[in-house]
């Protein structure tokens, strides 16, 4: 019995035309799959589906995050695996916020798109969805995880982040190994691969959006750290430190974290590196964050830890001790304990 796969059809580049003035626009799923003959030789059944409003991934918003998922929830049962077809700009939020989503996920949900349009001759967009559905309908390896293809390599989801708007190899995952190579075979490296669940899916679907991202700079000054700190209604604040971990060690500084987290907002600590790892108290300049309460975010993407933060806030959100104790642990592989 042959494998059956779902592509979502989302938008971005790689269903998009000019319009008149020459910009790109995304248009309709089956000029899409019309322009990727191939398709026609597979030995597997593909079925296709889109959002009720295509979009360029820019507007990506996390109630379109719950909209695939509740297409994927949907149609789980009937479906060997999924091809989420997605613009590039906002992949590596939407591929890490699925991650959390999906709780005990058996089947592989697979994110691809393009840099280049289908409808351009030299369009990287065809060999990308040609090998994310062949890794969705393998019957003999399964890949139990949301992850990123993109130009032969296979990446989890949330260790994943864009590195270049102009090269085809579009993607990168830093702290973690590809878990596959597409070549003349596709390679998996199943030992990287995250085991598969006994329990049945569950999918859980609340976003607190009240977050920041507070990005430092040599320079910053009190005024704008306590103006994105002292966001109204904030729950949750990520802070892209130096480093290891490491931040002004100014008493201004501190002190305005500390008073943020006295107001019960969760703060957690993001390295700006592209690799490596936030770790408290390596370095002086680390100590006084690690003593007022903010939490180590170890290896993890930004990408990973925004929707990782508004995921615990949505579900988990009245006890903060738990939020905090689940963003220092690994949930879907995010990161590297």
């Amino acid at each position: 019995m042959h494998n059956k796969v779902l592509v979502i059809y989302t938008g971005g580049t790689i269903g998009m035309v000019q319009d008149a003035n020459g910009s790109l626009q995304p248009f309709a799923l089956d000029r899409i799959m019309d322009a990727v003959p191939q398709l026609k030789y597979c030995n597997y059944q593909i079925d296709s589906c889109q959002i009720e409003h295509i979009i360029d991934s820019s507007n990506m918003t996390p109630s379109l995050w719950v909209d695939i998922a509740e297409i994927v929830e949907r149609e789980y049962d009937k479906y060997d695996g999924f091809v989420v077809l997605h613009g590039t700009d906002t992949m590596a939020y939407t591929a890490s916020a699925l991650s959390f989503m999906f709780d005990n996920l058996a089947k592989p949900v697979v994110l691809t798109g393009s840099q280049l349009p289908l409808a351009m001759l030299r369009s990287d967009g065809r060999e990308n969805i040609i090998c994310a559905l062949e890794i969705a309908s393998a019957q003999e390896v399964c890949v139990p995880e949301v992850c990123i293809f993109f130009e032969n390599h296979l990446y989890r989801g949330n260790r994943s982040t864009k590195v270049s708007s102009e090269n085809f190899d579009a993607f990168h995952s830093y702290n973690y190994p590809s878990i596959a190579r597409a070549g003349i075979n596709i390679a998996y490296k199943r030992h990287l691969v995250l085991p598969q669940p006994e329990q049945p899916l569950v999918v859980r679907k609340q976003f607190d959006e009240r977050i920041a991202v507070l990005k430092l700079f040599p320079g910053i000054t009190a005024s704008v750290v306590r103006s994105v700190l002292g966001s109204p209604d904030l729950q949750g604040a990520i802070i892209e430190t130096y480093g290891s971990g490491n931040a002004p060690t100014e008493s201004w500084f501190i002190d305005a974290v500390a008073e943020t987290i006295d107001r019960g907002v969760v703060v957690l600590d993001v390295t700006q590196c592209k690799s490596g790892a936030v770790k408290l108290r390596q370095y002086a300049a680390s100590c006084d964050l690690d003593r007022i309460g903010v939490i180590g975010g170890h290896d993890i993407t930004v990408e990973a830890a925004v929707t990782k933060m508004m995921y615990l806030l949505g579900n988990y959100g009245s006890d903060r001790q738990k939020v905090q104790r689940l963003l220092g642990e690994s949930l879907r592989g995010e990161i590297s304990l």
